[in-house]
């Protein structure tokens, strides 16, 4: 049994023990601030933290600045990004009350944690790691140090705060791997400090982009949750469909058509079969004006909610949960010291 299928099958027992003691668990998820969140972030994670938010478990949400850079020269518009993260996380239900928000670069004692753990692992054990290699092959770059040594990184961020819970994808699912690894060697050598997390398997739809691909900035054929409603018509009645009059499913053969109906019918809660029949001889016209209207009503009251916020509300949530983070940080730091005797 491969070690996706044995986490998944844990999944129905996990999720009961969060529903019914959710004060025992402590979530840290996040992401690389790229770019402008969209609906595929929207529904893969940030509808998830919200979820365990509003079940009582104390949630992390980091904004991983420091990575932009794993597989890139410079970080790009970083600033821009991490602001407009952190609306979206706000017009989506994260409570900073609740939940702290907080950019890696801000947690100095977090990145201290890597000198040790780096020491936990081998070389061979870095390249081995799936998530490296994808993203090394995608890159067409040269390996550098930062991201043969990411899935590190992501065990800091994890094991910092003590994370017993990382909602992950199969993608991903290597790295919650690592920081268990990691966790266990320590508590080994020096004592126990840190708890094994758990990876909370989430089952979210994953939603294609405006070219039939995964909805990625990256591909540049993403719906930003940010955009307005007249941003969204005109990017999706731009999204190139096929000569075919009549609207049919068929995701190998008509990708771009079959990417419109499903983010319509992911939306909608919909059969995307039963849309294309809907549609049928409304040719393209018709399913861009059904997805543009199908995004636009469920956006609604995000935007609505994003539109009374500012840049000012996000520089503040920030400014709090780095103090938290940063405070949290120095605790475990301080512990880590101790167990391998280097308080002086």
């Amino acid at each position: 049994m491969d070690s996706f299928t044995a986490t998944a099958e844990r999944m129905p027992e996990l999720r009961a023990r969060i529903a019914a003691h959710p004060e025992q668990f402590r979530v840290l998820t996040g992401e690389r601030p790229t770019g402008r969140l969209h609906l595929g972030h929207y529904f893969g994670t940030v509808r998830e933290r919200v979820r365990l938010q509003s079940l009582g478990v104390e949630t992390f949400v980091i904004l991983a600045d420091y990575q932009v850079i794993t597989d890139r020269d410079v970080a790009g518009n970083i600033r821009e990004n991490v602001y407009e993260a952190v609306l979206d996380y706000l017009a989506a239900g994260l409570d900073p009350q609740s939940s702290t928000i907080f950019t890696h670069s801000a947690v100095p004692a977090l990145n201290q944690l890597l000198l040790p753990f780096l020491s936990l692992v081998t070389e061979a054990e870095l390249h081995r790691n799936p998530t490296v290699k994808a993203e090394l092959a995608a890159s067409g770059r040269a390996l550098s140090g930062l991201l043969l040594t990411y899935p590190v990184h992501q065990a800091a961020d994890i094991l910092f705060c003590k994370g017993t819970l990382v909602p992950v994808g199969k993608d991903n699912l290597p790295h919650v791997e690592v920081t268990r690894t990691i966790a266990r060697r320590f508590n080994e050598r020096y004592g126990e400090v840190f708890p094994e997390p758990a990876a909370l398997i989430t089952e979210a739809p994953e939603l294609p982009g405006l070219d039939g691909r995964k909805m990625s900035k990256s591909y540049g054929n993403a719906i930003a949750l940010g955009m307005t409603a007249d941003e969204t018509a005109t990017v999706i009645r731009r999204a190139r469909t096929d000569s075919e009059r009549s609207i049919t499913y068929d995701p190998e053969n008509r990708p771009e058509v079959s990417g419109l109906l499903t983010t319509a019918a992911i939306i909608l809660g919909r059969d995307p079969g039963e849309l294309a029949d809907e549609v049928g001889d409304a040719g393209a016209g018709g399913l861009k004006t059904l997805t543009i209207d199908a995004v636009n009503d469920f956006l609604a009251e995000h935007r609505a909610r994003r539109a009374e916020l500012t840049v000012g509300d996000a520089a503040a949530v920030l400014r709090e949960g780095n103090e938290r983070a940063q405070s949290i940080a120095a605790d475990t730091l301080h512990e880590v010291r101790a167990a391998m005797g280097m308080l002086y």
